[in-house]
């Protein structure tokens, strides 16, 4: 943040990388801190925040008290070629890193196990979401941020960001079991997509 500015809302950089693993962590068990749950603390930024600080610089913006970030707002203009450019650019490197854990000991696994298999196999957003909500996003932020409208805020900007970019129509999805964020989302415009195969919720916003 500029000077000691409180809650400054500005675009990411590269600098930025530890604070989105670390917030990225801190905020990975619905919501909360998942810093117990992780032998890798970088495992949660690896999937859901570094990959948008690399490919999608434009759209990715941060906020924060003083001098330290607190939030990010991620995101994509085009979902399936975002997924494309990680499958080609940033997943075969993780890869190398994390082996791919034993299907048949799934029931079994730590959470580092099921992050490393969603590096092997990615969830991927639905056709039917896709073809509706082309974009999508991810938005964090650590309970000293919380429950000020800072949120709000942070999801305008990116959205009056996202439209100079064409961008009309955005989706994001969520655990169902963290009903804070679906409240969240709900009260920010966003409605329920029904998708019978999943076992998230998806949600979509039109931008027009």
């Amino acid at each position: 943040m500029r000077g000691d500015r409180v809650n400054e809302i500005r675009r990411a950089t590269p600098a930025d990388a530890d604070a989105f693993y670390r917030i990225s962590l801190e905020t990975g068990h619905l919501g909360g801190d998942a810093t117990r749950l992780y032998a890798d603390p970088k495992m949660m930024g690896h999937i859901y925040s570094a990959p948008y600080l690399r490919f999608e610089p434009d759209l990715a913006f941060v906020v924060g008290r003083e001098k330290e970030v607190a939030g990010f707002c991620v995101g994509t203009a085009d979902t399936s070629r975002f997924e494309t450019l990680l499958e080609a650019e940033w997943w075969p490197s993780l890869r190398a890193q994390y082996p791919k854990p034993d299907q048949a000991l799934q029931a079994t696994w730590s959470a580092d196990a099921r992050r490393s298999h969603m590096i092997h196999v990615p969830e991927t957003a639905p056709a039917e979401v896709v073809a509706r909500f082309p974009a999508h996003i991810h938005l964090n932020l650590l309970p000293v941020l919380q429950g000020q409208g800072i949120g709000r805020r942070l999801l305008q900007y990116w959205v009056e960001v996202a439209t100079q970019f064409g961008v009309t129509a955005v989706h994001i999805v969520a655990n169902a079991k963290n009903p804070r964020a679906l409240r969240f989302w709900r009260s920010q415009g966003f409605d329920e997509i029904p998708c019978p195969l999943s076992r998230t919720v998806w949600m979509g916003r039109n931008l027009s």
